[in-house]
């Protein structure tokens, strides 16, 4: 943990921040203890944050940080347990950006429309962001950071073997690959996430997409510049060429060598933890990746060695296109109001620019402000992050619907049965949509 660099940051340091332009939350009586629940951080900088705030609030609100299953899929059912029983344990708590719909719909959370207006000023936020938390014309959280899927590469090998850039096509990726592991001697050529989890349904997405295919579509009405409300989600179009040939150019990448076949069981950290080890030439994973290194007695790799880049597309003629992760901040509904008070006073804290600006530079989270994008320091430390901000342009969602738990299983098991030649790309995706429409028809 840089405690040290945490509180000397010009213009970052949490002693000197201001927080956003209301009135502060007047907390009455004795101190309000908060539980927030999120997943694993191994930067340490949430931990940082949480002690400036309780250090802060001293003896009027202590925040203590529960921490969640680092899988999203998992973490998810923790929640869910917890709100059928209308358990107001875990009265603040991180929500993975396609969560905002099933939420609010069951009404496991707070409505926060009228305080972040009051509060904010949206225009301050990538708007892909502050989508993710609107349903219904209403908002239920507030952007913390955000992820993107961004394709990693070793720089310095790259350049060893004759590239001077990061391929544009799996064509092009597959060629770099075996080059370089011919130059090099390195293990793989390029690792992902493939197996039956939340991080595989986001793999599977972007090699549909990327192959001009689509999943799930639906009649969006959109509320000034912006917020959504999806008012007939029922068209499903995964059953498509396209769709088939983008989960195949995953299958293609094992069956010729370039990526490992245990594949189908990676995770992020799985794939992480092989990059970082200097075995492998490329991996496709989340900005924290890029926010881990640096530190010679940890990490074989310097941030100077790797570089980010766009997902690549099946042909030079599709566009590439990232799935858009992240996390919001959410008040659990049954809580009592005093805690909702404190809650909202802990959320405007960790959300406010000086925050996530600390966050950028000691954790590579994406921040959710515009001008953060821009900022000199963080440029400083992560010069990559302007191409990030390029790629985050071209983001897309996982399917806004109620319904996203029960279709997300099926698209990560219609992927990892292809990656391990279970399946062709056609038959999976003719299945994929009879599974989807019975989804929807079953919950209309």
């Amino acid at each position: 943990m840089k405690r040290r660099k945490f509180i000397s940051l010009t213009g970052a340091g949490i002693a000197g921040t201001t927080l956003l332009s209301s009135a502060p939350v007047k907390i009455q009586g004795s101190e309000v203890r908060l539980t927030f629940g999120h997943g694993p951080d191994d930067s340490g900088t949430i931990q940082a944050l949480i002690d400036k705030f309780n250090e802060r609030h001293k003896d009027e609100i202590r925040v203590s940080w529960k921490t969640m299953s680092r899988l999203s899929n998992v973490y998810h059912q923790q929640l869910a347990s917890d709100f059928n029983v209308e358990s107001g344990e875990v009265e603040v708590f991180t929500a993975d950006v396609p969560w905002t719909a099933e939420f609010s719909s069951k009404k496991w959370i707070s409505e926060i429309t009228k305080d972040f207006y009051r509060d904010y000023t949206p225009e301050d936020f990538l708007t892909n962001t502050l989508k993710s938390t609107y349903y219904n014309y209403r908002m239920w959280g507030v952007p913390w950071y955000t992820d993107i899927g961004l394709l990693f590469y070793r720089r310095d090998l790259l350049e060893k073997s004759g590239f001077d850039g990061p391929p544009k096509t799996w064509t092009e990726l597959t060629s770099m690959a075996k080059k370089t592991k011919s130059a090099t001697g390195i293990r793989h050529g390029f690792v992902f996430q493939g197996a039956e989890y939340e991080g595989g349904v986001a793999n599977a997405l972007e090699y549909i997409w990327n192959a001009g295919g689509k999943v799930l579509t639906g009649n969006i009405s959109v509320a000034g510049s912006f917020g959504q409300r999806v008012i007939d989600p029922n068209v499903i179009t995964v059953n498509s060429t396209n769709a088939a040939q983008g989960l195949m150019s995953a299958r293609n990448l094992i069956k010729q060598g370039v990526t490992p076949r245990a594949v189908v069981n990676y995770s992020e950290m799985e794939s992480w933890q092989d990059f970082v080890s200097g075995n492998a030439v490329f991996m496709r994973n989340w900005p924290f990746a890029l926010g881990n290194l640096g530190d010679p007695e940890l990490y074989k790799l310097e941030r100077e060695q790797v570089g980010i880049a766009a997902i690549p597309t099946l042909g030079t003629s599709n566009r590439s296109y990232s799935c858009q992760g992240g996390w919001n901040l959410m008040i659990n509904r049954y809580t009592s109001d005093r805690k909702k008070e404190a809650a909202w006073k802990f959320i405007r804290f960790m959300t406010a620019p000086e925050q996530q600006k600390y966050m950028a530079i000691n954790g590579g989270f994406l921040p959710t402000y515009r001008r953060l994008y821009d900022d000199s320091e963080i440029l400083q430390v992560m010069p990559s992050i302007g191409e990030g901000k390029s790629i985050l342009e071209n983001a897309r969602v996982r399917p806004m619907t109620p319904f996203y738990q029960q279709m997300a299983p099926r698209i990560s098991r219609s992927f990892n049965r292809v990656l391990r030649g279970e399946t062709s790309g056609t038959a999976a995706v003719a299945v994929l949509e009879r599974e989807l429409r019975t989804v929807l028809r079953k919950n209309r």
